[in-house]
């Protein structure tokens, strides 16, 4: 939450990141008298910097009248060098797979305790897919969401398994068992779920390193199955995942 930013002195580009900032993991969405309350500001100037954030696209105001991030931020924040760079490199990777597949493709990263989708390829096939680029999804109940978590400090695993919220009948919520799974998929080398963000959708992952062995992203897809096909998949998104890796090396030469 924002310091005192109702202070005498505080100035309009302070409060509209105070703004801003009432959002986060917990506040996704907020009704307006809630992002004055956390922003510390009065209601009518809360109310004039959301209509002007609204406008400009850092805001969207959904059906039900509650407030979430807009895509401009979106937007901006592709610019990033690190999301930037690590899009361009893998986008060669995503459109193999994608032909090879016709199947969603995702690169994601973590950000705290989400998955933060970076780029997407839309599959043919009729498989209920949740992601957008720029959404955040958990991190318990994606494929790319499990391949983050099983390489997350700690801290980070803790957080996640003390909450634990059920998104379908399938999802995991069971610290214990999630924790084992977390183990296979850094044993394996690839993490898998079963309709546990979306009935009629499965998916597989694996992680993408970077010269100094770190979990950068994951790269994974959405099927309807995996009964047939997990191997051909894994194979494929590992060659993948192999490929952005020489890539980002390389690069990382060349700068230096």
């Amino acid at each position: 939450m924002a310091g005192n930013t109702s202070r005498p002195g505080a100035g309009v580009v302070e409060r509209a990141f105070a703004v801003l900032d009432s959002f986060d993991g917990a506040h996704r969405e907020q009704r307006l008298s809630d992002i004055a309350r956390r922003a510390e500001l009065p209601l009518a100037t809360a109310h004039r910097l959301v209509r002007d954030l609204t406008a400009w696209g850092a805001l969207l105001r959904n059906p039900d009248g509650n407030y979430a991030i807009g895509p401009r931020l979106w937007d901006l924040g592709l610019l990033s060098p690190t999301h930037t760079g690590l899009r361009e490199v893998a986008s060669p990777f995503l459109h193999d797979i994608y032909a090879a597949t016709l199947a969603t493709v995702h690169l994601a990263v973590r950000d705290g305790t989400s998955a933060l989708y970076v780029d997407r390829l839309s599959g043919h096939a009729s498989v209920p897919v949740v992601s957008k680029i720029g959404s955040r999804l958990p991190l318990h109940t994606t494929g790319v969401g499990k391949v983050l978590l099983a390489h997350a400090p700690e801290d980070v695993q803790l957080a996640v398994l003390s909450d634990l919220r059920r998104v379908t009948a399938y999802s995991v919520v069971q610290p214990g068992r999630l924790r084992a799974e977390l183990a296979r998929v850094r044993q394996d080398g690839y993490a898998q779920t079963s309709e546990e963000m979306s009935l009629g959708a499965c998916s597989v992952a694996v992680p993408v390193r970077d010269g100094s062995d770190d979990v950068v992203a994951a790269l994974g897809i959405v099927v309807a199955s995996l009964k047939r096909d997990r191997h051909r998949l894994v194979a494929a998104l590992q060659v993948a995942a192999q490929g952005i890796r020489r890539t980002l090396v390389s690069l990382s030469e060349r700068s230096t």
